[in-house]
């Protein structure tokens, strides 16, 4: 992933070196398994901040007593932080003025310590309502990475949900546990990690049928279907997060063959942003930003279009066309998304155009596919 707004992807200015081991040691938990809110009130040490500099670049730190920020345009003190409200302008020693607030979730994923790349927020909020989490849900998150989701998926699921993460590199769910007790000021009851691969860890921490959603952010989410099918309540949900239409494909065709979920469904998002000044409301000049990954859904339950008994879970799957990087070989799977259409798959002949729907196969039109 990468990213255009080189003020927002700013390293955490109070975090010049990687985390400790254990950066969650110091960290207390919270009481219930209620995730901490985020402070009011004034500013205090310890309390994060940030800052927006004259030319509108953003920068967060923790505040310090006696703590002092250096730039190239003068020193900023932390005691004139410390004590003022939320969205206070403070001055440094050049007199340059700065905005002072608390960081939001989306601000803090954006400059946080980071070990793995990230999940950005569009894509975040994709996959919240994407999977349908809902207060109180028993979710399993796998590839934790930096911990950028289980922030989003634990505001979701609220105190009285329950959010399992696997991971496994332990560095990542180091870094990933102290991206999460420094927002939330504590390391969550309702949040565990395990540091292990997510098919063999996931049948000793859980019971069969008994989570309501599972999210994959990983290079091979198709190693994980049987597994996640077997975890997951009937009419639970499994949401994929890949960065190519390859993974998408082949994702998509594993969901299909196990015959334990509805036809799967595909989608990416993009944001482009607006300059509005007035009369002069346009596009950003920039390219829409599409950058992070595409989502595939399926849902736990029995495909209506299967054959078979109504009582056999693992049923045939219906005849199709291969998926383009699909499972080809076996004449079984259905249809893939590229770019927003139907790409007819054509071997031979194809027209050449992405996402096209002409249908053609060997330079000859037919139905429209899709």
């Amino acid at each position: 992933m990468s990213h255009t707004d080189d003020a927002r992807d700013e390293a955490d200015a109070s975090s010049a070196s990687s985390p400790t081991a254990d950066p969650t040691a110091a960290l207390p938990h919270t009481a219930g398994g209620a995730p901490h809110t985020p402070p009011r009130g004034p500013f205090r040490a310890g309390d994060r901040v940030q800052l927006t500099g004259p030319k509108g670049k953003l920068t967060t730190l923790s505040l310090e007593t006696a703590g002092e920020y250096h730039t190239h345009r003068g020193v900023l003190r932390h005691d004139d932080v410390i004590g003022q409200p939320d969205g206070s302008v403070i001055r440094a020693s050049t007199g340059d003025e700065y905005l002072a607030l608390r960081p939001l979730l989306n601000d803090y994923v954006m400059s946080m310590p980071r070990g793995a790349a990230i999940v950005y927020p569009k894509d975040a909020a994709q996959i919240v309502a994407f999977a349908d989490v809902f207060p109180g849900a028993r979710v399993v998150e796998a590839g934790v990475g930096s911990g950028a989701l289980s922030l989003f998926l634990l505001r979701a699921i609220g105190p009285t949900g329950q959010l399992q993460s696997f991971e496994r590199r332990e560095e990542f769910a180091a870094i990933a546990k102290g991206n999460v007790g420094t927002f939330l000021g504590a390391v969550p009851d309702n949040w565990s990690v395990t540091v292990g691969d997510l098919v063999e860890s996931l049948p000793d921490a859980t019971e069969p049928q008994s989570i309501d959603r599972v999210v994959l952010d990983m290079l091979a989410p198709w190693e994980c279907v049987d597994a996640a099918a077997d975890a997951l309540v009937p009419g639970g949900l499994i949401v994929c997060y890949v960065a190519t239409v390859t993974q998408l494909s082949r994702t998509a065709e594993a969901l299909r063959d196990t015959g334990r979920f509805t036809d799967p469904m595909p989608s990416e998002t993009l944001v482009r942003t607006w300059h509005v000044e007035g009369l002069a409301v346009r596009p950003e000049p920039e390219a829409p930003r599409g950058q992070g990954g595409v989502l595939g859904r399926g849902h736990r339950g029995l495909d209506p279009r299967r054959r078979g008994r109504a009582g056999d879970e693992r049923q045939e799957a219906p005849q199709g066309r291969p998926a383009v990087g699909g499972a080809g070989a076996q004449g079984r799977g259905g249809r893939g998304v590229v770019g927003g259409g139907w790409c007819c798959g054509a071997v031979r002949g194809r027209c050449g155009s992405v996402g096209c729907r002409c249908g053609s196969v060997r330079g000859r039109r037919g139905r429209t596919v899709g």
